[in-house]
């Protein structure tokens, strides 16, 4: 009998304690707040790749390197221009009796720059050698953290203020935060809009393209649970 009586006093504790944390979570709101910048974007990313095609492997890495490092050089002459060599392939190829009749190899130069006259400069350069594989504009690493972190301030105040006002809405005499959360939303470079300024010709050579960068859309999230205190 007093093993039955045990158990029927732990088993009331318990339910006092699960009715008493079901009434604590009917006073816990959540609620998202955001906000956002739209800022213009301040650097360029192109990727231009240059394709052979030999009957022997050799000759394809002996042209490919002669590319790039002709490339290169030219590249020094814009120390505005940060140029990385990306990635580079051979494969062979087979005619319609599968009989192997050379390789095709490519290889491909990386550009980033804030200054968009230089690397437009830079691109009509390697565009007499290389082909535009990729072309794009988005909001620079360090432009980025900086307007996250001004973002983050006016997240976490805006998350403040929609508290006290939903506090205040439900009757209650304060609010006590239970959890937030903080994130910003991944950058993208958008696609290019060219300009409707007439071009820059170089002597003999590829037109350099004027462009407008167009703008980028930051977004900073603070949501989380708010507890009411009436």
């Amino acid at each position: 009998m007093m093993k039955n009586l045990t158990k029927s006093l732990l088993m009331g504790v318990s339910l006092l304690a699960s009715t008493a944390a079901i009434a604590e979570e009917y006073n816990r709101v959540s609620f998202n707040s955001e906000v956002k910048s739209e800022i213009t974007n301040d650097e360029i990313r192109a990727s231009l790749t240059k394709t052979a095609q030999a009957s022997a492997a050799r000759d394809i890495a002996n042209e490919l390197n002669r590319s790039v490092n002709a490339a290169l050089q030219i590249a020094k002459r814009y120390p505005e221009v940060t140029v990385t060599t990306g990635r580079q392939n051979t494969y062979p190829r087979y005619d319609n009796k599968n009989k192997l009749i050379g390789f095709t190899g490519s290889v491909t130069l990386d550009l980033k720059s804030q200054n968009f006259e230089k690397a437009s400069q830079l691109i009509a350069d390697l565009q007499e050698t290389m082909v535009m594989d990729n072309l794009s504009f988005g909001v620079s690493q360090k432009l980025r953290d900086s307007e996250e972190k001004r973002l983050q301030l006016e997240a976490i105040q805006r998350f403040s203020d929609e508290a006290k006002t939903i506090s205040h809405a439900f009757g209650a005499s304060d609010y006590k935060i239970v959890n937030v959360n903080l994130g910003g939303s991944n950058s993208y470079y958008p696609r290019p809009i060219m300009a409707m300024s007439s071009m820059k010709t170089l002597s003999d050579g590829v037109e350099a393209q004027n462009f407008e960068a167009g703008n980028t859309t930051l977004t900073y999230n603070a949501n989380g649970t708010i507890e009411l205190i009436k």
